[in-house]
Formats: structure tokens, sequence, C-alpha cells
């Protein structure tokens, strides 16, 4: 399976969301990448229901949304209502995590679990073979354009160990700070989907950059 590019729309125009969600349907890209931050979990503020409810209306790629917030079982109806194909919560955030990852599940969607810098990948083996997507997070979240953390390589492969260990079909995404330099080598880490934003929208091509990150 070759591996899949999925554009964050928190870097896009927003004066042009419009235009750049045509931008990547037309393009080589595989999902939309959708940062919901509250303000409590992550010190930002992104977009809610319905911003992503006009993302899905104009949407031809599925919808990978990432919940950057507290106590998201209060939301996973809601944004499954909304749009969302893959949803996303974070390790950090859940205090009864099987039960939430079962939730999504139940809504038909597929579940994923995301990782801060600091935790371990060690923490998901009991529970590997319930995620559909391990979203490891290579920045602290909350932020755009910081700095890659380069500890995350270490952490794909452990990370592929468990799942082989599991006989889990987890995909591993990646997310913050991707970019041209170092895109090659995540994926011979282990990575199969790469989150990108500034790298994508801050191009002068986005649909070029986009092309050139689906490249092996």
């Amino acid at each position: 399976m070759s591996h899949i590019i999925a554009p964050s729309i928190l870097s896009a125009d927003f004066a042009n969301l419009q235009r750049d969600i045509e931008m990547i349907n037309n393009s080589q890209a595989d999902w939309f990448h959708v940062d919901v931050m509250d303000g409590a979990f992550v010190p930002n503020i992104s977009f809610g229901f319905p911003v992503i409810k006009a993302i899905k209306k104009h949407a031809k790629k599925p919808l990978d949304v990432h919940l950057m917030v507290v106590k998201p079982d209060r939301f996973l109806q809601q944004f499954q209502e909304a749009g969302a194909d893959i949803l996303t919560v974070h390790y950090e955030a859940c205090i009864h995590l099987h039960r939430t990852v079962h939730a999504i599940k139940a809504l038909g969607i597929k579940a994923g679990v995301a990782i801060n810098p600091h935790t371990s990948v060690n923490f998901l083996a009991d529970i590997i073979e319930d995620i559909d997507v391990v979203l490891v997070m290579s920045v602290n979240p909350g932020f755009g354009g910081q700095k890659f953390i380069d500890n995350t390589y270490h952490k794909i492969v452990n990370l592929r160990e468990i799942i082989r260990a599991k006989k889990s079909n987890a995909l591993i995404e990646i997310d913050g700070g991707v970019d041209m330099n170092n895109y090659t080598k995540l994926l011979e880490a282990g990575a199969d989907a790469l989150v990108a934003g500034n790298t994508v929208f801050s191009s002068a091509n986005p649909s070029q950059t986009i092309a050139d990150l689906k490249k092996e």
C-alpha cells in the first residue's frame, strides 16, 4: 500500500477555504486532516462542528479528525454526524481509553489514538489490536510550524514492533513538522500516513508538494 498524505486544514487559507478544499480534492492527497482544539487540552482553539460540516460538504476524500480536547467522549457522536470518517482521541485525555475506542467504532467509523511526544508507545500495547490509527505527535500539540522532534523515529520503530507482535492492522500516522527533508526517513522507519500542514500550504505549488510527498 502506498503511504497516505493528509494535508492539515488548520494551515489552509480560511478566507479561501473552499478553494483549498478543491485543491486537496484534485491532488494526490488521501485524507483531509482536521485538528480540533479546545483551549484546555492544548493552549489554542480551532474550529468545531459547523466548519467540519462545511468541509465535509465539499470534501471528496475521508475526513481524518484529530480531537485535542478534554473529555472527548462528550462529542463523539456529534463529530461522526459532522462528517468524521476517522476520529482520533488522545491517550492522555481518555480515562477509559478502551471504552472510548469502542464507542467510536460503534458509530461506524475508524478509531484513532494520538500520543504526545512524552508518551511511550508501550502504553498502547494492550489496546493496539482495537485501534485503526495511531497518531504519533512529532511536535507538542496545539500550534503549527514547530520543530520536528527527532525521537519520533525511535517511537515509530518501537510501535511497528508492537503492531507486528500483536498482529494489529493499525496504521502509524505522524503529525508535526513533516517536510521534504524528513518524510522519506519517516516512511523508512515504518510510518504509513503523514500529516502535512505548513509544508503544503506555504508552498508556491501545494498540489505539486503533495505529489512530491507521495513519492517513495
